[in-house]
């Protein structure tokens, strides 16, 4: 037990030597990354703003309607209308609709969220509609297995009472993940990263509905650097996907450059819907 705790102690110092030693030059090597907006032309504006879509979120979800609009004002002739409501009657008419949904730290409070939203009006009204779960929602504690059924449940319903309506689904967004010398002390007091547990989920997801129903591949995109690297970790020898550091300005909110490349996959996805 001695010999644990004085290896965990020297592994701490170690890495507050890392991290002032190298912080600035760790910090400096993050270029700012961007990716080419050329495929969100005004015909994929054009398209996605012929259709009544409904998207519940909660703060990442907001990074990405911005990041819609970052792209609405380089893009003149295209008359997107984006309407934070719930409002059946605002579905009426072609709109991209978005709310917010149920509780962070809570999945099933946001499934039972948006089936709400479906059953006061929206299903049948929205040709497509879809939330997103938040990169809180999926921890380390969470029981996967115990949402993902509450979802799949859910969906199925939803789906054979509102059969004009295209349900789409969407992978839980990730987190960064903490340097190697930070995970091996996370690993010496037993805390598992929490991107296995959306792995897992995600994992889920893509075996239930691929090839089904769409995906929209959100943690996958936000796995990947405009050059094609994944941002990844390994734990107990697998392989696992995090969030591009250069994509966010925290633990898991967008920034610039990671809401406009969301946004930018978002709106090609929902064009060819």
């Amino acid at each position: 037990m001695e010999r644990r705790v004085l290896t965990f102690m020297t592994g701490v110092l170690f890495y507050i030597w890392v991290s002032n030693s190298l912080g600035g030059e760790m910090q400096e090597s993050k270029s700012a990354s961007s990716q080419s907006d050329e495929a969100v032309t005004v015909a994929v504006l054009k398209r996605v703003a012929e259709k009544r879509i409904y998207f519940a979120h909660q703060s990442v979800g907001l990074n990405i309607i911005d990041g819609i609009n970052d792209i609405l004002k380089e893009h003149q002739g295209a008359e997107l209308r984006i309407a934070k409501t719930k409002d059946p009657l605002a579905l009426n008419s072609p709109v991209f609709a978005h709310s917010m949904v149920g509780e962070n730290e809570d999945p099933v409070s946001k499934i039972n969220d948006f089936v709400r939203s479906m059953d006061t009006g929206i299903g049948g009204k929205a040709e497509i509609a879809f939330f997103k779960f938040c990169y809180v929602d999926i921890t380390r504690n969470t029981d996967v297995e115990e949402v993902f059924t509450a979802y799949k449940t859910a969906m199925q319903r939803l789906k054979n009472k509102y059969p004009n309506t295209q349900f789409v689904h969407l992978t839980v967004p990730l987190s960064l993940s903490a340097p190697s010398i930070k995970g091996w002390i996370k690993g010496v007091l037993g805390r598992e990263d929490n991107n296995i547990k959306k792995s897992v989920y995600n994992a889920m997801l893509r075996h239930e509905y691929g090839g089904r129903d769409p995906i929209f591949d959100l943690a996958g995109i936000e796995s990947t650097y405009p050059d094609g690297r994944k941002a990844s970790f390994t734990s107990n020898g697998t392989t696992y996907y995090s969030l591009v550091p250069d994509y966010t300005s925290d633990d898991g909110h967008l920034n610039e450059t990671g809401r406009r490349i969301m946004a930018g996959q978002l709106l090609k996805f929902l064009s060819k819907l």
